[in-house]
């Protein structure tokens, strides 16, 4: 079977951009040069103005634009310009709110305009770089050198990464609140990041299966982290299948609601500056929650698992694995001790993103 090609070019584009690379995207109509403001430096600025026929523009979030309050129209993304450009600083103020320009500049005169959906394509592909979602266009065909990659496979990305996975390995692993385990790694046909289903005793797939969704948590699950209570939850979990007699977990390449370790940790940092868990991923650009469960729904029907009993204390899981036609027939709460390090978090995951504890 030949790898989709929107996987290939996407794929390359996203390494283009991490290392500071000029990527054009483009459809049937018209083409932009697109930089990633996360990898942006003045010699990067320089050439991707040389590079166009146009002013560079920069395109933001409607969050960002929202928090930044420069605009209140509620677009999902917005086009930023001035008439006399946009200079370094300026770019790094309205992108980064961790940016070392902590003094405002000058904002006077500076136009927001509906992002067409060309400039709307060149923003998720930032996310899927995971970089900060923010991107510098110019209007330009580029060169041979430039990497060209198509909107349309952009935006088809996700949803054929996740129709693309396949089983590549599979073990037992013993582990010390479930000894019968069986892991099994799932990897998209692009080579991307792989997921994992823990397998905790014998399924029987004519039943309804306990399952939980447990995106990676680099912090909490590896290290111990008391920010939050993924450790807890990952490690609670597979005690309490083992308990019940199996379950499935799913650890899916998730970290930080979808957004990376990177962005979760500046995340951190915004929050010790006085915003909540939600707010911060606002400030940053992103919605509140930026996860897909279409590979977990592909990994539960390879699996020949169609009905669950979902592990989880947040009724929004529910709704997305529904959504994508796996049959939740209960949810199973999964509520853990809070501290003093996680108290406010958890608090907010209740009042704001509608968690039931």
């Amino acid at each position: 079977m030949m790898i989709p090609n929107p996987l290939i070019e996407v794929d390359r584009a996203i390494s283009e951009l991490r290392r500071g690379a000029l990527v054009r995207v483009y459809d049937e109509k018209m083409s932009y040069l697109t930089l990633a403001v996360d990898a942006l430096t003045p010699e990067y600025l320089k050439l991707l103005t040389q590079s166009g026929t146009t002013q560079p523009k920069l395109i933001l979030t409607g969050t960002r634009i929202n928090v930044l309050g420069i605009d209140k129209s509620d677009r999902p993304v917005s086009m930023v310009s001035h008439p006399q450009g946009l200079s370094f600083d300026l770019i790094e103020y309205l992108a980064n709110p961790l940016s070392i320009m902590r003094a405002q500049p000058n904002m006077k005169n500076l136009e927001v305009k509906d992002a067409d959906s060309l400039a709307n394509a060149c923003v998720t592909l930032s996310k899927l770089s995971r970089l900060l979602p923010a991107a510098l266009i110019v209007e330009g065909v580029g060169n041979p050198d430039i990497f060209s990659v198509q909107e349309s496979s952009i935006q088809s990305y996700m949803t054929i990464a996740a129709q693309s996975l396949m089983q590549v390995s599979e073990a037992r692993v013993p582990l010390e609140n479930a000894e019968n385990v069986r892991m099994v790694a799932f990897r998209p046909r692009d080579g991307g990041p792989e997921h994992l289903a823990i397998i905790v005793g014998e399924i029987n797939t004519a039943e309804t299966v306990l399952v939980r969704l447990h995106s990676e948590c680099f912090t909490g699950d590896l290290v111990g982290s008391l920010r939050c209570d993924c450790g807890n939850q990952l490690r609670g979990a597979i005690g309490e299948m083992a308990l019940a007699g199996s379950g499935v977990l799913l650890y899916l390449a998730q970290e930080g609601r979808g957004i990376g370790l990177v962005n979760k940790l500046r995340a951190y940092q915004l929050q010790d500056a006085g915003f909540d868990t939600v707010d911060a991923n606002l400030q940053l650009g992103f919605d509140a929650d930026e996860r897909n469960y279409l590979p977990a729904a592909q990994m539960l029907r390879m699996l020949n698992i169609n009905r669950v009993k979902l592990m989880t204390n947040n009724p929004a899981k529910v709704t997305a694995l529904a959504n994508c036609n796996i049959e939740v027939i209960e949810r199973v709460p999964h509520i853990y001790p809070s501290n003093i390090h996680n108290e406010g978090y958890l608090s907010v995951k209740a009042a704001k993103s509608g968690h039931l504890f």
